[in-house]
């Protein structure tokens, strides 16, 4: 039996959404894990989706996963495990595809759903048939070249489980080499009730945001209740620009360059808005449209030049020539624009010529012409074929400047804009009718409202297959970028020449760039730039293959094809087959036009019952196809902790907070010294350290010190709660051998390199390392066991016990990752944040005192990746206020 298809449309920003139907009170679907993980690594994001759901019943039912991506980012993969086997998607030609769809469809069976969710959303869904008390893992890859608008990279997570997940993270880790100027996390997840559970670390290349909820806090932000989290987080980021020829990065023989140039003046615009006031702008649409304009004309530059034109059946100009933006003129075009008002047919063809022709009564050396068509129709009056229009605006532009095309609403025909735009070096955009229609149009505007550079062509030597290299503008707060392959692997370096116009003089930045440079990325994200460099082609070639016909079109369609299949790439030209376990079902999942829904028909085989899974993320660890839930069922030896007396579960959570423990590299320990305080001898000890990393606000370098070992270590403590966390340092190596966690007088965690051993007073638990992932809830206690996590959240305190392998060394690291607002915690581990000021070289201010520091090193052992970040190495006493002495124990 084939199974029908599923539709997959990919939408807007970077967005990452997951959400499922609210699931029935008694829980018979349980979604015990969910995590979103993304990595971005210079601008090019690969995020995994990863839902675990548990069937609670005793028999089999259909489970669903719903995910909505967004529209640039194409799907890399799919996976479905069950009972341990995998069911992989397959990416084929669109055609081949088909073929599979149809049979299925002829047989009754149901089809997968899409629809519009939103603005920015389209909505992923498949489901499979799981047994009894049994469980199904959904992992769902895709990929995306992140894009600078207005100054800013927006990374946007949305989660909506409509459940609360006892295992739920959201890990984010951003890395460019130049440096990360700034971070910035909003959105509605980032509230108060949740502000302890996001947490961001920044450290020079890398920066890292965690959302690690509790169940209590998946019930407690804006839009949340007791289906949970309902929300987005919208990451924002920049990179450092200190080198004017861009940033260069080589790899497996491609390379991309990555070029915004900063401190230029800012050309002169000459912009014209062509502005449709047909009776279908009738209401909201004429009255945003109104205020809109009215914003953009006060923001306009003294030295520009505008126009306005109106049009419906019949066009109208405000002034018959360019005029200058000055407050007279500005005054006399508010009046005309509050007095626009809709009425009759929609001429396209004679208003988009009439202002074509406005540039050429009055061309303005130096500067930059600019057309916007704002249009919410068809052409009804007039010239009314599309394709003659298209011909005549490409005749009377000529190259010589863009067109930017604005659809508003959908009854637009916005293929029509896409492909005008496109044939005239612009692009389409489409304005949403909602209460915000205002602030997008000037959204928009703000994007192209400060050219820095025109006519821009980058050159390079020794490179072949590359991606677009000429560019008719350069906007102030945007990014060029342009990839390619290199041609010999011999050649030793690649030679760059930018050359571009700037207010009417000619520029040119070179540079040389060697090839042999390593990137510093994990090793699962090597092939970034191969892959960046394939995102970015298709996209172009699917832009051209648009614009182009006959045998031309037939080229780029089949390289596009082609491209698409090698890397696996869900595009419009193809679509991933999924075969399903129940008899061979198939799914097909492709990538439809913008705002089109499937035609597809969704044809349900399970009409009663359609409980949902939520979406999650994938974490650090790969266990995904090995993760298992407690059920009724026989106990197979090893799999599950054994348990004396009462039975015990466990949730299955991250979250983590404040600072952090680090070992210090291979090599002599660095001295450091303070101006006001020296450290003490057990402060220079000449053995190795344990180091710890301190976050501080609103810095981007953190804080760092050593710990002489061997110790006995007061790592927490919380006397109110009756709560301590002890670490025993291994020996004269690096890590801890055993860390102990106490909480009131009962309950004992005691966590070693083998095993985890918990105690309440009455009953005991033992873990092995490595075992099938587990879940304990007792007592306002929560233990979840990973493959080399054990994530311990009692009351407002949630640390994360990282087991390390480094070949045959064995360690623990502990990480605080969640703490109590307004309550001091002490201990080695007890401060959240600290404050800062460089002085002068590497003396920095800490609490009133000039402290002496240097600039080092460290491996980041809170991620079971360890990834190497840098810190300001300062003294013990500097940070902590006190001795070692006093932050040692004799009995752990």
């Amino acid at each position: 039996m084939t199974r029908p298809a599923l539709r997959l449309i990919l939408l807007g920003f970077f967005l990452i959404s997951a959400s499922s139907a609210p699931v029935k009170k008694t829980q018979d679907v349980n979604i015990y894990s969910f995590y979103i993980n993304s990595t971005v690594t210079s601008r090019y994001a690969t995020t995994i989706i990863t839902s675990r759901v548990a069937n609670r019943l005793n028999e089999s039912q259909e489970i669903f996963f719903e995910v909505k991506i967004p529209k640039n980012a194409f799907i890399s993969k799919f996976r479905m495990t069950i009972d341990g086997k995998s069911y992989d998607g397959v990416v084929k030609e669109k055609a081949d595809a088909q073929q599979q769809y149809s049979q299925a469809v002829s047989q009754g069976q149901s089809a997968g759903l899409i629809k519009s969710v939103g603005r920015t959303l389209e909505e992923f869904k498949t489901s499979v048939n799981v047994a009894a008390l049994s469980k199904v893992t959904f992992e769902l890859t895709y990929e995306e070249l992140l894009t600078r608008r207005l100054g800013k990279y927006e990374l946007l997570i949305n989660a909506q489980p409509m459940q609360t997940v006892a295992d739920f993270k959201i890990d984010v880790h951003i890395h460019e080499k130049p440096g990360i100027s700034f971070l910035e996390v909003t959105g509605g997840l980032s509230t108060n009730d949740l502000a302890n559970a996001i947490k961001t670390t920044r450290a020079d290349s890398d920066a890292w945001v965690t959302f690690y909820p509790t169940r209590e806090q998946q019930t407690k932000c804006k839009d949340c209740d007791k289906n949970g989290l309902k929300g987005d987080l919208l990451i924002s980021y920049d990179v450092e620009r200190q080198n004017p020829n861009g940033e260069m990065k080589v790899s497996n023989g491609y390379f991309v360059h990555n070029f915004a140039p900063l401190d230029l003046q800012s050309i002169p615009k000459n912009v014209v808005f062509i502005i449709d006031r047909s009776g279908s702008m009738h209401g909201k649409k004429i009255k945003q449209t109104r205020l809109a304009l009215l914003k953009i004309l006060s923001d306009l530059s003294e030295d520009d030049h505008f126009g306005l034109i109106t049009f419906d059946s019949q066009v109208d100009l405000w002034k018959r020539e360019l005029l200058k933006a000055t407050k007279a003129n500005l005054d006399d075009a508010k009046s005309f624009v509050k007095k626009i008002t809709d009425r009759g047919s929609t001429d396209i063809n004679a208003a988009v010529l009439e202002g074509v022709n406005m540039f050429k009564r009055q061309p303005q050396a130096g500067s930059a012409s600019i057309l916007i068509l704002l249009t919410d129709g068809d052409p009804t009056s007039g010239e009314t074929n599309t394709e003659r229009i298209m011909s005549n605006v490409r005749k009377a532009i000529g190259s010589k400047f863009p067109l930017y095309c604005l659809g508003f609403g959908y009854d637009v025909n916005f293929d029509f804009l896409t492909k005008m735009s496109l044939e005239n070096n612009g692009v389409a955009r489409r304005i949403y009718e909602d209460s915000d229609a205002d602030l997008q149009l000037q959204g928009f505007y703000d994007e192209v409202a400060v050219p820095l550079l025109t006519d821009i062509q980058l050159n390079y030597i020794g490179v072949s297959n590359l991606t677009q290299n000429n560019f008719a503008l350069y906007f102030n707060g945007s990014e060029i970028v342009v990839s390619g392959q290199i041609t010999d692997n011999n050649v030793e370096s690649i030679s760059t020449e930018v050359i571009a116009i700037s207010k009417g003089s000619k520029v040119t930045y070179q540079n040389t760039v060697t090839t042999k440079d390593v990137i510093d990325v994990p090793s699962e994200h090597e092939d970034f730039v191969e892959r960046l460099w394939a995102y970015l082609t298709v996209k172009q070639l699917l832009d051209k293959h648009v614009l182009l016909e006959g045998p031309e079109k037939e080229a780029v369609k089949n390289e596009a094809l082609k491209l698409s299949l090698k890397y696996q790439f869900v595009t419009s030209l193809t679509s991933m087959v999924v075969t399903k376990p129940q008899e061979g079902d198939v799914e097909v999942a492709d990538k439809p036009k913008e705002g089109k829904e499937s035609h597809r028909p969704p044809v349900s085989r399970y009409p009663s019952f359609t409980p949902r899974t939520g979406y999650g993320p994938p974490g650090p660890s790969d266990y995904a196809s090995r993760l298992r839930v407690p059920a009724s069922r026989p106990r197979v030896r090893g799999s599950r902790p054994s348990v004396r007396g009462s039975r015990l579960r466990v949730p299955d959570f991250y979250g983590r907070s404040g600072y952090y423990a680090f070992d210090t590299p291979n090599r002599a320990p660095t001295h450091v010294t303070r101006t006001l305080v020296a450290p003490t001898q057990s402060a220079v000890l000449a053995v190795r350290n344990n180091r710890f990393l301190l976050p501080a606000d609103g810095q981007t370098k953190p804080l760092c010190f050593d710990v002489p070992i061997p110790h006995k270590l007061k790592l927490l403590q919380d006397s109110a709660l009756g709560f301590s966390m002890n670490g025993k340092s291994r020996g004269s190596k690096t890590g801890f051998q055993q860390i102990i966690i106490h909480y009131k007088t009962n309950h004992h965690l005691t966590i070693n390199t083998s095993s985890i051993n918990y105690n309440d007073g009455q009953n005991n638990v033992q873990y092995l390392w490595g075992q099938e992932p587990s879940q304990h809830e007792q007592e306002g206690i929560i233990l979840i066991l990973r493959d080399n996590e054990m994530d311990v959240t009692i009351g407002s305190i949630r640390v994360v016990i990282v087991l390390h392998k480094k070949r045959k060394d064995v360690f623990l690291w502990p990480a605080v990752w969640q703490q109590p607002k307004n309550v001091t915690l002490s201990g080695i581990l007890g401060k959240d944040k600290i404050s800062y000021e460089e002085i002068q070289g590497s003396t920095l201010k800490i609490m009133d005192n000039d402290v002496k520091a240097s600039w080092d090193e460290m491996t980041d052992y809170r991620f079971p990746s360890a990834p190497v970040v840098r810190c300001w190495l300062v003294p013990f006493q500097a940070v902590m206020n006190g001795e070692i002495s006093d932050f040692t124990v004799t009995q752990m």
